[in-house]
This record gives structure tokens, C-alpha cells and sequence, in this order.
């Protein structure tokens, strides 16, 4: 067995690939009866990895189209010939035999066709399956691009159909239709949050979005039984230095019946990751994890391939599984499932993205119950899956795409499957009837158990709710009043259905992990944006539960202020102020919006910094808010920053503790790594992540960006380099360039990087970084002053003054300094003045 460091394995891939070639057992023993490969718009074969693809000629069967080709620099022979249409066309397959087909796409838009292909408008549907939908290489990173789709024929043939749209046109370079064995691919799987069993996936189509060889090198459709592609996982790794390489001979693989070559090769399983005595990280009870962007408004198909290459006796590792926050196998025992060491092992899980940050993330660790501190990956896959139009690239159905012609055949189905729903509508119509009848004989929905809720003083005791009703007519709502406390308004679920249209769609202003939010306008003409949370999310609860905690208890500027909430009808809803100008990150990338000038960043940073100050300071016990990111900063009409979302925020640790232990929780890309490994929060785990919105203020770029050269994925590391270097200004955003005072970007830059420490110890207090960030705004003020002497613009943030105020009382509860009228600039000002560093650090 072969262990090295994550940093030396690109020798080892080498070594890898010789020892494939030479120990390979011949699995090849699976030939599909369904093989096309086909090379569109070629007059001759082409060969691709050892295949051969074949010109396009007889199996297009309708559109109008022209063949192009070129010997330009394309990446591979396959992308230089491409079919290109101009009306809707179609290629048709006989399937001989029914069941799972791979449909593999080429595209690559070729430079000398007289055709602009980088602005073409790419559509491609099957019989009943939307694969991709009005997809442009004007909006995509690369220069060519392949696709991947498990889709389940049954009938006689499969249609693929490509539709130009925009008084475009479309084009396919390649396209593959290759059988799968049956086996491969199971009709149920586990569903994660809640965990269920999940069945029907035979009538799922899966696009394949990672698959990866865990520790082991690229293997390619020649080397994969199933003309597959598995990736290395370095770049999607969390931490690169959680992980050890180990590997053994692929000879040594021993199959059992329930798993072969088809389900993976032997070179996953003969390759692996792993925690160990050597691993760099600070604690031995760390997870190793892998972090993938998907699209949040899809579920996903994931398998975890495993297989223990690393005991030398049976029962020796033990190790947990977790997919985004849930844990999907617990105490896992390879060996005593397989029942010897080196025997390969699957499971399958289905799970959605994490929360609204569009990641998803796997990780493995020790079992915390168990007296080992090792866990083991081989291999992952992670598939996208079609949703409920039967479609892979967003909500329409193929016949939106297709004229009626196109669907004649499915009318009578369509018929009588209206008849029999009317029917059933019908049916549920009267029991639902007799349903409202039978409640309103009941006393009314009372909500959740768990209300009333606790109130946190200094204490943590739990005190009696009064609850105090003003009439009950509709429309009219009820307070909950804790001791001087309140909760804000009590909503019926009628009066949220009002405010939001019925929920309308248009009305949506996001969606996150506790459900989705949108603009909504009360009786009186107030605009607040509504919360609703995920009735199948065993999350949210909680999270519904620590929102209304925390913001009954907080009042700030910067701060988003929650008005009031509804639990009725197994509803939960926030209803909050409403921030007109959304999520920061909406004005730094991804949409259309004006760029920010490098002065209301820095004002914007300031507010967030204030709201951030006033949680860890403002009262005898510290707030740690554990999600801070620019999803998570919201600015009103007027551009103030106020900090949202505390549905996993945490009372800091007692004046006797250093932290509070605690699970991991938190978005990816933000997390403190620290944090990550010890499990031990801190206030400064809030300072890692606002590092990071830091530098992506700056850099307008996303905190983790997979698709990037492996030096640029993780944002904080990579800005490092370029601040260590002090030459930050070669990465800031281009709109920027020119129009920033050195100095107060060099101080800008200091503060990130003091914010982005390795350990906690060594970075500022939340005082520290507002007093810095103060002082850059000023630096940028006297330079702009001196350039323009006209300019009157009073809109900023004030100014904080530097010399120490009054001490600041730490006896005041959050509570006092709220009902006092004191949670404004004032208030912050005397919170930190006491903390401010008269060096500048």
C-alpha cells in the first residue's frame, strides 16, 4: 500500500497510469447492443480514445442543416466537424434493446464556419426530456463542452431533436447513444433530510455533473468499461491538506457479486483518500470534504463509491458519511459489510443543494463514538435530477419546445389522463370539504409544541409566555409578549396569502435552505419580504425557531428587523423589513446592476462590520452569527448594509470559556477553517468569513468557484497571494481600476488579510476591523476631496470618532440598549471606541 500527500500526487498519476496498463484485469466484457457514435456534420470516421465515430449520414431525419468543418486548433478530433441547423431537427435511433441509454453530446462552436456558433442558441430535447434549454457559449467559461445523460428509452426508438431559438441557430459536433447494463443504475435510493427511501428513479432522466477518482488520476472513456470519464478530486477538496493519497495494486480488487466493473473501475477502488497521523490539521477528529456548485432548484443522485484499501485486519475502520449537514451512514464498517478487505462498496443517496449558497458538499470522519480517527473516500458521483416538467435546464417541458405535430401521439394519453385527474380533483374537492367542516367544530391550530418560546437573559433559564390578544377578526393579528420583550406581530396565514398574491411567483425575491422568500405588501401599504419555510425540511424548525429568538432580542441599524411571523396550518413564515436593493452579492456579480463605487463599498463593509460588532459585543453574552456572507448583507433604498438570516447563529461562549463546541455549520467557501477542524466556535470564526466577503467585495467574484484553475477555486487563498505580494489591485475588479486611493485600498487589503488568519488568535476583533475600515473610507474621502473640491455628497456613513468615549457598560443587556432608544451609530461608537488600537492595526 502506497500513502502520500495530496501536494506530491501528480508523479503518482503517472505511476498510476503504468501500473493500469500493466495490472489491469480485462473487465471489458459488457457490449452494449445499442452503440451509436456518431460525428456530425464528418464526411469520414473519426477515433476518439480508441472508438470509432461514424459519419451523421441517414440518421438525420428532418430540419434543415449544412455540415461544417475545420482544422483549426480544436481540443480533439471529434470537435472538428459539426452539424449546424437552422429550423428544428432531428436525430432518430432504433433501440434495440428498452432501458437506461448514456446520450452524450459534443459541442464545441468552430471558429472559421461562416455561422457566429459562440452566439448560437443550443436546445435539446429526447421524446419527453429537456437536456438543455437555450444554452449560449457567450455565457459559458469554456471553449468547448460535453454532456453526459442517463436517459431510460422505452420504446423502440429515441428522438433527439435540436431547436434553435432567437432566430438563431444550433449545432451538435458528436453525439453518442450507448446501452447500460441494467444493473448500474437502481430504482430507489436513500433520500437525505428527512431520510426515506426514494423510489421511481427509473422514470428519472440524470445528467452527470461530477464523477471523480478519488486520489487517482484522469481515466478516460478508454480505460472505463462504460466509456465513462472520472476526474481527480484535488481541485473540489475543502482543505487539500485534510487528505492523504493511498493506493494499492487495481489487481487486488476483489468484485463481489453485488458490484462490478460497470459500477465503477478497478482503478477507483484502488485509489483512495484518507485522514491519518500525517495529515497537516490541528485536530485528528476533522472531516475531509468535497465541495461542488450545483443548481439549487434541482435534486441530486449521488453515489459514494468506498472500498477498505487501508486495514491490515478486519474491523479496524469505522468512519461517518454526510451529505451537505445530514449524515447519510453512520458507524460504517467496510469490512464487516463486505466481509474482507479491498472488496468494493456503493451506496446511493438522493439530497438538494445547501441552503442558498447553490453547493453541495460531501464529507467523510471519523465516527465520534468509535476510538478510530481515520475515514476513507474512493469515489464520487453526483447526478442531476430531471424535475417535475421532466426537464434538466430549467421548468419548461419539451412540448413548450415542440409544435403540435410533435406530439400527436401523446394527445390521447393527455386525454385521458385529464379525465382521470378531473376526477380524482373531484374527489379530493368533497373530502377536503368534510375536513374543513369537521375542524371547525375543533379548537383552533395552536402551531408547534415549542411555542411559547423561551426568553435568553443573562440566565438561561426558560420564563413564562403571556400572551396577549387583540381581536380576532381577520386581518387583525395577536403579540406575544416576553417579559419587556416582543415578538413582533402574530400573522394569520390568511393575511400572509395577501401579502404575497398567493405566493406568486414573481413576487420571489430568493430561495434558501429554510424555503423560499418574497416581496409582499401588508394592509397598510408596508413592503416586507416573507419567509416561507420548507415544510419537508427538518431544519427549518430550528432555524424558525433561533430566527425569532435572536431577533426578538436585537434591534440594530444594521441589523434586518424581523416585524412578525405565522404558525398556523403547519406554516412557517418570517416576515421581515424589506430591503429594497437585495443580497449584496447581486451588485458585485451575476446580475445586470450598475457596478459599486469603491467609496459605498467600503460604506457598505462599515455597515455590515456595525452589525457584526453589535452582535458580539452589544450584550454580557456575545451572538456568534456563523453564516456571515454577501447572500447575507442586505442593503435597503438607501444603500445601508444590514446583516440577515440568524437561523444559525449562537450564544458566544461564557466569560469562563474560550468557545462554544459545536457541529460545523456554515456556507462553504466562508467557513472558518479552523472552526472546521476543532469544532470549537469563537467570535473570530465571524471574522474568517467576513475576510472573505471582504475579498469579495473587492474582487467581485464568488468566495469558491470550482470550474477556476485550481490556485484561484478558493477565493480567500488565492487573494492572499496577491496581497502578500501587495499587489491586490491586479485582481480587484476592472471597474474599479483606477479609482481607488492606494492607501486606502493597502489598508483595505491589511484588514482582509489580519481577518483571513489561519488561526483565530491571530485576527482582529470585529472593533478592530470597523475601526480600520473607518480609516480607509477616510484615506479614500481626503483623495477624492482633494480631486474634486465640488463635491457635496453627504452620502456616507458618519464619521466614528478616533479618541476613546465614555466606557462602554457591559452590563447593559441587548435589551436595555434597545428599549433606551441607543442601537443606532452612538451606540456602536461607545461599544468599540474601548477596543480601538491607536497603531491602526
Amino acid at each position: 500500500m502506497v500513502k502520500m500527500k495530496i501536494e506530491k500526487w501528480v508523479p503518482f498519476v503517472l505511476g498510476c497510469l503504468l501500473l493500469e496498463f500493466l495490472c489491469h484485469k480485462s473487465s471489458a466484457s459488457f457490449t452494449p447492443i445499442d452503440n451509436y457514435l456518431i460525428a456530425c456534420g464528418s464526411s469520414k470516421n473519426v477515433t476518439l480514445e480508441g472508438r470509432t465515430f461514424v459519419p451523421d449520414s441517414g440518421l438525420l431525419k428532418s430540419g434543415n442543416s449544412i455540415a461544417a468543418s475545420s482544422n483549426s486548433s480544436a481540443p480533439s478530433p471529434i470537435y472538428q466537424s459539426a452539424r449546424i441547423f437552422s429550423s428544428i431537427a432531428s436525430y432518430k435511433f432504433k433501440i434495440e434493446q428498452e432501458g437506461r441509454h448514456w446520450v452524450r453530446l459534443y459541442f464545441y462552436p468552430l471558429p472559421s464556419s461562416s455561422q457566429k456558433l459562440a452566439s448560437a442558441s443550443i436546445t435539446v430535447v429526447t421524446d419527453d426530456v429537456v437536456l438543455l434549454n437555450n444554452f449560449t457559449f457567450k455565457n459559458y467559461n469554456g471553449s468547448y463542452m460535453f454532456k453526459e445523460y442517463a436517459i431510460n428509452v422505452t420504446s423502440d426508438s429515441l428522438t433527439l431533436t435540436f431547436i434553435p431559438l432567437n432566430n438563431s441557430v444550433t449545432f451538435v459536433n458528436a453525439i453518442e447513444v450507448v446501452s447500460i447494463p441494467n444493473e448500474v443504475f437502481p430504482d430507489q435510493a436513500l433520500a437525505l433530510h428527512p431520510s426515506i427511501p426514494f423510489s421511481g428513479l427509473s422514470e428519472i432522466a440524470f445528467e452527470t455533473i461530477y464523477r471523480l477518482n478519488v486520489g487517482g488520476p484522469l481515466i478516460t472513456a478508454q480505460n472505463d468499461t462504460l466509456g465513462r470519464i472520472w476526474e481527480n478530486d484535488v481541485k473540489y477538496l475543502h482543505v487539500n491538506s485534510s487528505a492523504l493519497i493511498v493506493s494499492v495494486n487495481p489487481s487486488s480488487i476483489n468484485y463481489p457479486p453485488s458490484v462490478t466493473p460497470e459500477t465503477a473501475p478497478n482503478m477507483v477502488y484502488a485509489t483512495a483518500e484518507t485522514m491519518g497521523a500525517e495529515a497537516n490539521v490541528a485536530n485528528p477528529n476533522f472531516n475531509i470534504t468535497w465541495v461542488f456548485s450545483v443548481n439549487p432548484n434541482f435534486r441530486y443522485f449521488v453515489r459514494v463509491h468506498l472500498c477498505d484499501i487501508l486495514s491490515r485486519s478486519m474491523n479496524t475502520l469505522v468512519f461517518n458519511l454526510y451529505i451537505n449537514d445530514d449524515i447519510a451512514l453512520e458507524s460504517l464498517d467496510l469490512s464487516s459489510l463486505t466481509g474482507n478487505l479491498n472488496v468494493p462498496y456503493y451506496r446511493d443517496f438522493i439530497s438538494n443543494s445547501s441552503e442558498d449558497s447553490g453547493t453541495l458538499t460531501v464529507s467523510v470522519g471519523p465516527d465520534t463514538m468509535a476510538d478510530i480517527t481515520n475515514a476513507t473516500m474512493n469515489g464520487l458521483e453526483v447526478m442531476k435530477m430531471s424535475n417535475e416538467a421532466r426537464s434538466l435546464d430549467g421548468v419548461s417541458s419539451v412540448e413548450s419546445f415542440l409544435p403540435k405535430s410533435h406530439s400527436k401521439k401523446k394527445n390521447i394519453g393527455i386525454i385521458v389522463g385529464a379525465v382521470i385527474g378531473a376526477a380524482a380533483a373531484v374527489a379530493l374537492v368533497g373530502l377536503y370539504c368534510c375536513y374543513l367542516m369537521a375542524r371547525r367544530s375543533k379548537t383552533p391550530q395552536q402551531g408547534h409544541s415549542w411555542l411559547p418560546l423561551p426568553l435568553y437573559g443573562n440566565s438561561q433559564t426558560m420564563t413564562t409566555t403571556k400572551m396577549s390578544t387583540t381581536s380576532q377578526k381577520s386581518g387583525t393579528a395577536s403579540c406575544i409578549s416576553l417579559g419587556s420583550s416582543n415578538l413582533g406581530r402574530i400573522f394569520t396565514f390568511q393575511e400572509i396569502i395577501d401579502a404575497t398574491n398567493k405566493f406568486d411567483e414573481s413576487l420571489l425575491l430568493g430561495v434558501g435552505g429554510f424555503g423560499r422568500v418574497y416581496k409582499g405588501t401588508l394592509e397598510d401599504g408596508t413592503k416586507v419580504a416573507v419567509k416561507r419555510g420548507n415544510p419537508r425540511s427538518e431544519q427549518g424548525l430550528a432555524e424558525f425557531r433561533t430566527e425569532i429568538e435572536m431577533l426578538s432580542k436585537l434591534r440594530h441599524r444594521h441589523l434586518v428587523s424581523l416585524i412578525g411571523y405565522c404558525d398556523e396550518r403547519s406554516e412557517m413564515v418570517l416576515v421581515y423589513e424589506y430591503m429594497a436593493n437585495g443580497p449584496l452579492r447581486s451588485h458585485l456579480y451575476g446580475m445586470d446592476l450598475p457596478p459599486l463605487s469603491w467609496k459605498q463599498r467600503l460604506e457598505i463593509c462599515i455597515g455590515a462590520a456595525r452589525g457584526l460588532h453589535y452582535l458580539h459585543t452589544g450584550a454580557a453574552q456575545s451572538i456568534i452569527h456563523r453564516d456571515v456572507k454577501t447572500t447575507n448583507i442586505l442593503l435597503d433604498d438607501n444603500f445601508v448594509a444590514k446583516v440577515a438570516d440568524f437561523g444559525l447563529s449562537k450564544t458566544g461562549p461564557a466569560l469562563d470559556q474560550t468557545h462554544v463546541s459545536t457541529a460545523v455549520k456554515g456556507s462553504f467557501g466562508y467557513l472558518d477553517p479552523e472552526y472546521f477542524r476543532r469544532q470549537q466556535l469563537t467570535e473570530k470564526s465571524d471574522m474568517y468569513s467576513f475576510g472573505v466577503v471582504l475579498m469579495e467585495v473587492l474582487c467581485t467574484r464568488p468566495a469558491l468557484n470550482p470550474v477556476l484553475p485550481r490556485e484561484q477555486v478558493n477565493i480567500a487563498e488565492w487573494a492572499m497571494i496577491w496581497q502578500k505580494k501587495g499587489m491586490l489591485d491586479q485582481i480587484m475588479d476592472s471597474n474599479l481600476v483606477g479609482k481607488v486611493n492606494p492607501a486606502s485600498l493597502k489598508k483595505f487589503g491589511e484588514t482582509a488579510e489580519k481577518c483571513l488568519a489561519e488561526y483565530g488568535v491571530d485576527r482582529p476583533s470585529m472593533g478592530d476591523v470597523l475601526w480600520n475600515l473607518e480609516y480607509a473610507l477616510q484615506l479614500e474621502e481626503t483623495s477624492s476631496a482633494l480631486t474634486d473640491p465640488e463635491d457635496n455628497s453627504t452620502n456616507h456613513i458618519p464619521d466614528i470618532p478616533l479618541a476613546p468615549l465614555e466606557p462602554f457598560d457591559n452590563s447593559v443587556s441587548i435589551i436595555d440598549v434597545r428599549n433606551s432608544g441607543t442601537d443606532d451609530d452612538a451606540a456602536t461608537s461607545a461599544v468599540f471606541s474601548q477596543l480601538v488600537n491607536p497603531r491602526g492595526r
